[in-house]
């Protein structure tokens, strides 16, 4: 009996650091939540640490050209009541949508390695610039990737922004239109960054963040 009790604890706490590791997306390092002096900047690209890891393969991160205003300038010009992001995953497609007009319409890549959520939400908070990393170096989908671009975590009252999903910017791959992320909407960088400054969302206050509605199903790939 008891051989039988600690077997099924091990199995239980194996199959939970699995889904950690490998299946929940990106999270904040050591629990980071931004403070309000965070919340009012833009990220930076850090040249010091350009050089990443996608699956066993080495990337390289690319600076993009800051425009002469900071992010958040922008942003406080709308509080993107209008708007709202639509995301089919069955398409992987993005549509962006002010009032019936869809003005914008991106080929994606959703996720593969871990579920992208489907319902409504809101943007949470907006970042320039981040670092993000996870994965399993043991099943070969270990990623550290510094300096992804044009981030915007999206978030509601089940799922916290804090949790990781995002719409963001991607260097280490270019097969959109197939499931290729861990839970989060890979863009062509160019694409994440005419959503950023588009959403006008007030960074820290998801109350007046841009809607998001998720829905259809993940391809098999």
């Amino acid at each position: 009996m008891k051989f039988n009790r600690f077997f099924v604890l091990s199995f239980f706490a194996i199959a939970f650091a699995f889904v950690y590791i490998n299946i929940l997306p990106y999270k904040f390092p050591n629990q980071y939540q931004p403070t309000a002096e965070d919340l009012s900047k833009s990220g930076f690209y850090d040249r010091s640490l350009e050089k990443g890891v996608w699956h066993g393969q080495d990337v390289l991160s690319y600076e993009i050209p800051r425009p002469d205003q900071l992010a958040y300038q922008v942003l406080g010009d709308n509080d993107g009541s209008n708007k709202r992001i639509e995301v089919d995953l069955s398409t992987q497609h993005v549509y962006a949508f002010e009032g019936d007009n869809r003005v914008y319409d991106f080929t994606v890549s959703t996720g593969k390695w871990g579920r992208t959520p489907t319902g409504e939400f809101r943007i949470g908070y907006k970042t320039r610039s981040t670092k993000m990393s996870g994965g399993s170096s043991a099943l070969g989908t270990y990623y550290y990737l510094p300096n992804v671009p044009f981030v915007q975590f999206f978030g509601n009252s089940q799922i916290p922004w804090g949790v990781g999903f995002s719409f963001h910017g991607t260097y280490w791959h270019s097969n959109f239109g197939h499931p290729m992320s861990h839970g989060c909407i890979n863009m062509r960088t160019e694409d994440a960054e005419k959503l950023f400054y588009w959403t006008g969302d007030k960074t820290g206050n998801i109350a007046n963040g841009t809607r998001v509605v998720i829905y259809g199903i993940t391809p098999a790939s």
